[in-house]
C-alpha cells in the first residue's frame, strides 16, 4: 500500500500540469474512481481541509490520503511522491536551460497548456458541484449559489473590480452556516 501511495501520488504529481488546483479532479479519478481508497464524501471533506490549512493544497490531499490509508508512513510516501517530480522537473529547468521561457516553442506550449489547465479547473468545479448537488440536502440553494458565485467572479474578473476572494468563501461560509440555523430552527 505505501508503494502504491507514492506511485499513485508520483504520477499525478508528474503529469498534472497547473498545479494543485488543476490536481483535485486527477487525485479524485485516482483515488476515488480507481482505487476506491476514500469515497465522494470523504473526499468533499479532504477538499475542505486541504484548502483550508496552510500549504499547497496538492501536498495537503496527498498526506490526507496518505494518512488515511497508510498512516504515518503512508502520509510521508504519499506527499514525497506528488512534490519529487516538481523538484525534479525545476531543478532540471533551472540548472541545464537558460532563459527556459523565452524558447519560442516553450513559450508557445505554455500557451497551451494555460488553455488545458483552465479546462481541467472548469471541470473539476463542474465534479465537485455535481458530486455536491448529489449528497446535498440543499440541491436548489448549492446550484443557486454556484451560479451567483461563479456570476461574481467573472463579472469582477470582467471588469476589474478586485473583489476579494476571501470576502466570497466568507459569505458563502456565513450562507451556509445561516441555512443550517434555518433548518435545525424548522426542526424544532
Amino acid at each position: 500500500m505505501i508503494f502504491d501511495l507514492f506511485i499513485t501520488f508520483f504520477k499525478i504529481g508528474l503529469f498534472t500540469i497547473g498545479g494543485g488546483y488543476a490536481m483535485i479532479s486527477v487525485v479524485k479519478d485516482e483515488c476515488v474512481e480507481r482505487k476506491k481508497w476514500i469515497s465522494d464524501e470523504e473526499f468533499l471533506d479532504l477538499l475542505a481541509i486541504a484548502e483550508s490549512t496552510p500549504g499547497p493544497i496538492a501536498v495537503n490531499m496527498a498526506t490526507y490520503v496518505g494518512y488515511i490509508n497508510g498512516s504515518i508512513l503512508g502520509a510521508v510516501f504519499a506527499t514525497i511522491g506528488v512534490v519529487l517530480p516538481s523538484i525534479i522537473v525545476i531543478g532540471f529547468i533551472s540548472y541545464f536551460v537558460k532563459d527556459f521561457l523565452q524558447i519560442k516553442m516553450v513559450s508557445d506550449a505554455f500557451f497551451g497548456i494555460r488553455i488545458a489547465v483552465s479546462i481541467n479547473i472548469i471541470m473539476t468545479a463542474y465534479k465537485l458541484i455535481k458530486t455536491e448537488i448529489k449528497n446535498s440536502k440543499y440541491k436548489l440553494l448549492t446550484i443557486i449559489m454556484f451560479v451567483i458565485f461563479a456570476s461574481i467572479i467573472i463579472i469582477s474578473e470582467s471588469f476589474k473590480l478586485n473583489i476579494s476572494t476571501i470576502s466570497l468563501i466568507i459569505a458563502a461560509i456565513f450562507i451556509s452556516v445561516m441555512m443550517t440555523i434555518v433548518e435545525r430552527y424548522k426542526e424544532i
